[in-house]
C-alpha cells in the first residue's frame, strides 16, 4: 500500500506532540513510553467529509485505555487501514493479524490495543473515523468492532483506493456528485461487514424490506406509527418489533430517521435556493406535530440545530452525506399529508421516539 505522501514531509512529533495531534478529533490514545526516544508522524485530512488520519510511530503499542474513554467521552467508529508493515489489533477479544492492505473497524467506546510487529516496528496506519449514529443509520445494524476486512476483498481493495486518494478540489462538472462519495464509503463498509445472514431468514427480509418501504412511502404521515406499519405489512406489531431489534434499530427510530433525513435535505435546498420557507413548515411537512421535538431531534442527530444549518455549514454537509436524495414517490406522498399546524403538548406522536 502507498500513501499520498506528503505525509513524508510531514514533521516529526516528540511523545506529547503525537498525542495532541491525535486529541482534537480522536480524543486520547496512549503511545507505549519507552526509554528509547519516541518519535512519530500525524497527518489529518478530509476525505469526502470524513476525517481521515495518516499516522505512524516507533512504539511497541499503542492503546485506548478504559482510562482514555472515560476522560473524551468521545463516540465514534473508525476503519483502520494498514497501510505498510503488520501488527496485532486487540478489541473486545478479537485478535486480529493485520496486513498491509487490510481494514479493520473499531469502537471509539471500547479499549483497544495496537502492537506492531517485531520487525515493522514504524508501520503506518490510516484510519478514516465514520459517525456513529451515520453509519448505524445506513448499514440498519450497529457492528461489533474488530471486525476485518481483507487485503483480497474486492471492497477493501475500493476503499483504500478511495481513502488514499489525494485531496483536491473537484472539478465544477462533477461537485455536486461528491456528496454522495459518503454512500460509497458505507456502502464498501457494509460490503466488509455486514453478519452472515443467518440459514431460513429470507422471508423475514422481505418482511422488514416490506416494512421500510412502507415506511419510506408514509413517513411524511403525522399519524404513521409502528402499529400501522405492522398492519399494512400484514405482520402483528410484536413481530414488527422483533425485525427491527435483531438489526439493532427500533421501526420508530427507523421513522423518525426518516423524516430527520428528508428534513435535512429540505433545509439544505431551502438553504441553496434561498427560499426562506420557515422551518416549522418544513417540520411539519416532513410528519413532524411539534417544532421544539422537531429540533430537539434534528440536533441529535446532526449535531446543530435546524436555524443553523445549510450549505455553509460544513460541519452538517459532511453529517448529510449519507441522506438519501428524497425520491418523486415521497414529494407526492407531502402532497396527500398536507402540513398540520397543530402542536401537540408531548411533543412526539404516539409510539415515536428517539432512539440513539
Amino acid at each position: 500500500m502507498h500513501s499520498n505522501d506528503d505525509f513524508l514531509s510531514a514533521p516529526k512529533l516528540d511523545y506529547d506532540g503525537f498525542r495532541a495531534a491525535l486529541r482534537e478529533d480522536w480524543g486520547w490514545f496512549s503511545p507505549a513510553f519507552e526509554a528509547n526516544i519516541f518519535t512519530g508522524k500525524v497527518r489529518t485530512r478530509r476525505v469526502f467529509g470524513f476525517v481521515a488520519t495518516d499516522l505512524a510511530c516507533n512504539t511497541t503499542r499503542v492503546e485506548r485505555t478504559k482510562s482514555d474513554i472515560r476522560r473524551d467521552n468521545m463516540e465514534y467508529y473508525y476503519a483502520v487501514v494498514q497501510l505498510t508493515g503488520g501488527s496485532t489489533i486487540n478489541q473486545d477479544e478479537r485478535v486480529v493479524n493485520v496486513a498491509a492492505g487490510d481494514v479493520v473497524l473499531l469502537d471509539s467506546t471500547r479499549p483497544v490495543t495496537f502492537v506492531p510487529d517485531a520487525e515493522h516496528r514504524n508501520a503506518r496506519w490510516l484510519s478514516l473515523q465514520l459517525p456513529r449514529q451515520n453509519l448505524v443509520s445506513h448499514l440498519g445494524f450497529e457492528p461489533q468492532g474488530g471486525a476485518c476486512g481483507r487485503r483480497q476483498a474486492q471492497a477493501s481493495r475500493l476503499l483504500c483506493q478511495l481513502a488514499l486518494e489525494p485531496a483536491s478540489e473537484p472539478e465544477p462538472a462533477f461537485a455536486s456528485a461528491d456528496r454522495f462519495m459518503p454512500l460509497v464509503v458505507y456502502d464498501l463498509l457494509g460490503a466488509l461487514f455486514a453478519p452472515p445472514a443467518p440459514l431460513g431468514s429470507r422471508h423475514s427480509d422481505k418482511l422488514f424490506m416490506r416494512a421500510c418501504h412502507i415506511i419510506k412511502n408514509r413517513f411524511a404521515d403525522p399519524d404513521i406509527s409502528p402499529r400501522e406499519v405492522a398492519a399494512e405489512a400484514g405482520i402483528s406489531l410484536r413481530y414488527l418489533q422483533k425485525l427491527f431489534a435483531v438489526r439493532g434499530s427500533t421501526c420508530s427510530h427507523h421513522i423518525c430517521s426518516a423524516r430527520l433525513d428528508h428534513a435535512a435535505r429540505l433545509i439544505e435546498r431551502r438553504a441553496l435556493m434561498k427560499t426562506g420557507q420557515p422551518l416549522s413548515d418544513i417540520a411539519y411537512a416532513c410528519g413532524f406535530r411539534d417544532y421544539t421535538y422537531f429540533a430537539r431531534g434534528f440536533r441529535r442527530r446532526f449535531g446543530t440545530a435546524p436555524g443553523a444549518a445549510g450549505s455553509g455549514n460544513a460541519r452538517f454537509r459532511a453529517e448529510i452525506g449519507d441522506v438519501e436524495r428524497p425520491s418523486t414517490e415521497r414529494c407526492d406522498k407531502r402532497a396527500i399529508w398536507p402540513a398540520q399546524a397543530d402542536v401537540t403538548t408531548s411533543g412526539a406522536p404516539e409510539g415515536e421516539e428517539y432512539a440513539e
